[in-house]
């Protein structure tokens, strides 16, 4: 079927330009005078929406776009307005409009609509399902961080939520966002700033050597705390306030 006017379709309901239709029916008054003398026996927000168009015009050797008032029509106004032209042209592009009609509702046309509805909400779901998963693994973080665990502990936490990192890659991120000293006696220890937030808490030992000596060893944990801010923070990728004050360090 050839195309007579461009068929437009919004949430799923066929509708018409205005301007289309108008140079559509090959009318010769003015296009405002047109919409003045048939659009007062139709309802907008129900037959028609008003809407503008971009079009250009020549200026001074060169090109200007220029908004025109337009409207959006539905096939039964659209209808209605070719049987108000009273011309031959209005009765084609009437029927024009029939068959379109025709071919929208048929039974496999609405089966096909249908599926394309169902993947696009489906996708829709999907993309709703992956933005919220950062703040559901925040609440089950919330849920399981009553104790202080070991650095390479998060990092399995992490990885089994889809961050991929290990160990190694972990200390290396806290050292390099100055949540650890990165150089010195602190190597690997926790940042007084990090120690002031209540991130890590450390645990020190005592051990005796041998050869009756003894040595002290530290070992950071990361508080329950500390495990529901980095949680939060690596799975979003979006950083926090708390964040900005310990990088800005």
């Amino acid at each position: 079927m050839q195309e007579l006017i461009k068929v437009q379709v919004h949430n799923d309901q066929q509708l018409v330009s205005a301007r289309d239709l108008y140079k559509g029916l090959e009318l010769k008054i003015r296009f405002s005078l047109w919409v003045s003398k048939n659009f007062d026996s139709f309802e907008e927000g129900q037959d028609f929406t008003s809407v503008s168009t971009d079009t250009e015009v020549s200026n001074n050797g060169g090109v200007q776009v220029r908004k025109l008032q337009d409207y959006l029509l539905t096939i039964d106004m659209a209808k209605e307005l070719c049987m108000m032209s009273k011309t031959e042209k209005g009765k084609e592009v009437r029927k024009y409009f029939i068959e379109v009609e025709r071919k929208w509702n048929n039974p496999q046309e609405i089966v096909k609509r249908g599926y394309a509805i169902l993947q696009n909400e489906n996708t829709r779901l999907k993309l709703e399902n992956k933005q919220m998963k950062p703040k559901a693994l925040f609440a089950d973080a919330v849920a399981t961080s009553k104790n202080d665990i070991l650095i390479g502990q998060l990092a399995k936490i992490l990885r089994q939520n889809g961050y991929e990192t290990g160990q190694n890659r972990l200390f290396k991120w806290l050292r390099e966002h100055h949540y650890l000293y990165s150089k010195g006696l602190k190597y690997n220890q926790p940042t007084q700033k990090a120690m002031e937030l209540g991130l890590f808490r450390v645990k020190e030992r005592t051990v005796n050597n041998p050869d009756g000596s003894s040595r002290i060893t530290v070992t950071t944990k990361v508080t329950g705390k500390g495990q529901q801010y980095f949680i939060n923070r690596l799975l979003s990728s979006e950083p926090t306030q708390l964040s900005l004050e310990i990088e800005g360090v």
